[in-house]
């Protein structure tokens, strides 16, 4: 019986991370979700936030995703989504610069899509942020 499980994480771009790990933690719709070989089959949505890979070596590897589309087989995880940044690739700077535009977008917006585009981009940024810290505190 194998100890690990393969994982990809994936962006509209390229491919962030594959490669054996012994568990995956990650933002699920409903709340964080921790997920160890032979894992039940599950398709779901994944909310902005950091999926945290501990891989078969012990090491832990850090991507920033922007929500998206989370497959589990037993012995399989790939994430799917348009924006995944490896941690130590998070810019705190470049983050805070995107919120701080996303706030002003929402200040100014008129219409109710506006309104909801911004609020998005806002939870991205602000989720991003949340990660860089995090990923930054485990260093």
């Amino acid at each position: 019986m194998a100890n690990t499980i393969h994982v990809d994480v994936v962006s509209a771009e390229e491919s962030i991370f594959s490669g054996e790990a012994r568990f995956v933690a990650l933002p699920g719709e409903a709340g964080e979700l921790g997920i160890f070989p032979r894992h039940t089959p599950l398709i779901t949505r994944i909310r902005p936030g950091s999926v945290r890979i501990e891989t078969a070596d012990g090491g832990e590897e850090f991507v920033f995703v922007a929500g998206g589309i989370l497959e589990v087989q037993p012995d399989r995880v790939t994430v799917l989504s348009d924006t995944a940044v490896r941690g130590k690739d998070l810019d705190e700077e470049k983050a805070t610069a995107a919120k701080a535009a996303a706030e002003e977008a929402l200040r100014n917006a008129k219409g109710q899509i506006d309104i909801a585009l911004a609020q998005s981009e806002l939870a991205i940024m602000a989720a991003q942020i949340a990660a860089l810290r995090k990923y930054r505190d485990k260093r």
